[in-house]
């Protein structure tokens, strides 16, 4: 088991890649923020790739572990500790019985994360013991931490062993600064904006604000325009140039509520009556998933096929020819 002292802020129970196939049923995927991150912690312990294990946002918690283990944690930097001692990230560390780990606030990127030796046991729900917020479904009993609380773990039956780290250039490059490059697909719904108003969010700073979660990233920027699809169309779609019949919405979808975009993420809806005029791709959720309130974003426009391709060399990365001695 392990003792959560003090929970920090939302630190929750994930797992790759998530709850799948109830979706229609108003079950997201849910899943790691940022997989590429989530995936090297377990490579790390000797996990397989789908153990639960903690997502960290902002401020980190407080744990003790009751029996000995193998731990990493990799994501943004939260200056953890282990009994006082300071605790290297992107590496395995061996923990003795009784031990307490201590994170801190995030100062580079906004999510860590932490694999346990054996992955976190709770109960799955619907295949997945991915924790979905909104819904109380997952982790423990569907919510983030709370002090007081033991997680189970399960059977250490991996490879790993301490002293091994992510070497530097398979790592996600988390920037220090406030201003991201975020990938996005067109459509589907490119053709209700106008050449102006694609141009426009193409080449325009967005904001991301304080009310994100992983529901949905909101951004502040400049005004839309539409094509004329938008506001020539029948009552069915709705009065505002932005509503539409209602139908389904990819995950990542760019949804533009009236003037705000929101990013839909994780936990976002499967599907409702706004525009998607842009999609950002699974492999740059990383980038969401890493900055905070007020960090700056610049959009770049790719292919399907480059988008795809780049999830691939993701992929290709969270794996042991990733990994050296810590020396």
């Amino acid at each position: 088991m392990i003792e959560v002292v003090k929970a920090g802020l939302e630190t929750g129970v994930q797992d790759f890649p998530g709850r799948y196939g109830f979706w229609e049923q108003g079950f997201p995927p849910s899943g790691p923020f940022d997989m590429w991150s989530f995936r090297l912690a377990n490579l790390l312990v000797g996990n397989a790739d789908d153990a639960a294990g903690l997502e960290i946002q902002f401020l980190g918690p407080t744990l003790r572990f009751e029996s000995e283990t193998l731990i990493a944690l990799t994501g943004a930097t939260m200056a953890p500790t282990l009994d006082g001692v300071p605790m290297p990230q992107w590496e395995s560390v061996a923990v003795p019985a009784g031990a307490v780990l201590e994170t801190g606030f995030a100062s580079t990127g906004a999510r860590t994360y932490l694999a346990v030796a054996g992955g976190i046991d709770t109960a799955p729900v619907l295949g997945s013991r991915s924790t979905f917020h909104m819904a109380g479904v997952g982790g423990m009993e569907g919510h983030a931490l709370k002090d007081g609380q033991r997680l189970p773990l399960g059977d250490r039956a991996g490879a790993g062993r301490p002293g091994r780290r992510v070497r530097a250039d398979c790592r996600p490059p988390i920037p220090a600064g406030k201003e991201w490059r975020i990938e996005v697909v067109a459509g589907p719904n490119d053709d209700w904006i106008d050449e102006a108003g694609q141009h426009m969010f193409l080449e325009s700073a967005w904001t991301l604000q304080a009310r994100s979660n992983r529901t949905g990233y909101r951004l502040s920027g400049p005004e839309w325009t539409f094509a004329a699809r938008a506001t020539d169309k029948g009552p069915e779609h709705g009065e505002h140039p932005s509503n539409i019949l209602d139908h389904g919405y990819p995950v990542g979808a760019v949804n533009l509520c009236g003037q705000t975009p929101i990013i839909l993420v994780n936990d976002g809806p499967s599907a409702g009556g706004f525009i998607n005029p842009f999609t950002v791709p699974s492999a740059a959720f990383w980038k969401l998933a890493q900055s905070k309130p007020n960090d700056v974003y610049r959009f770049d426009l790719v292919s399907v096929a480059d988008a795809q391709a780049e999830r691939q060399r993701i992929d290709a990365l969270c794996a042991e020819a990733s990994l050296e001695d810590a020396g």
